[in-house]
């Protein structure tokens, strides 16, 4: 049975190495010019950046407030900001235009529809050989990722947001 933390939604882990660390959190200069050209504050800044870092960890945009003091930490002293800015969003449309400028810039294709309609096949045809929820929910999981993985780079080859002609 798969553990609920490797299920539909991956979690920060208690303890975050230095190489993880690095690794997933650390912007390239490039995300951080791109970041500091959509942000009017510090705080937005990096609430922007934390976001982006987490998105692409975990594929989904954690609350802030799950985000571990370390990550942030992190990110705010590559960033060189002050101890005291907080990663801040300061009402629900800058995190709105947040999540969507991230998504422009991993070519993400947000469509509810279409994902609850990709989820509900992989769960259908799953359901034939299993029988545990966990486990239904991971295939879904396993195959919303392949579709985001599809639809990026049907995006990077064809310089379009649409979807697909096939799928």
């Amino acid at each position: 049975m798969a553990s609920v933390e490797r299920t539909a939604y991956p979690r920060f882990k208690r303890t975050i190495t230095s190489r993880e660390l690095h690794e997933s959190f650390t912007p390239a200069t490039a995300e951080v010019a791109w970041a500091r050209g959509k942000s009017r504050t510090d705080g937005h800044l990096l609430a922007l950046v934390v976001l982006l870092k987490s998105y692409q960890k975990l594929g989904y945009f954690p609350d802030l407030a799950e985000v571990p003091p370390l990550v942030v930490g992190h990110v705010r002293g590559l960033l060189e900001l002050g101890e005291g800015v907080e990663p801040s969003h300061d009402s629900a449309r800058m995190l709105r235009h947040h999540r969507t400028v991230i998504r422009e810039r991993l070519g993400v294709f947000y469509d509810q529809e279409k994902a609850r309609e990709v989820a509900a096949a992989a769960i259908f045809e799953a359901v034939q050989t299993k029988d545990n929820p966990a486990d239904l929910i991971m295939t879904a999981s396993r195959h919303r990722l392949e579709m985001t993985i599809r639809f990026t780079i049907w995006n990077h080859i064809t310089g379009s947001t649409g979807l697909p002609a096939t799928a």
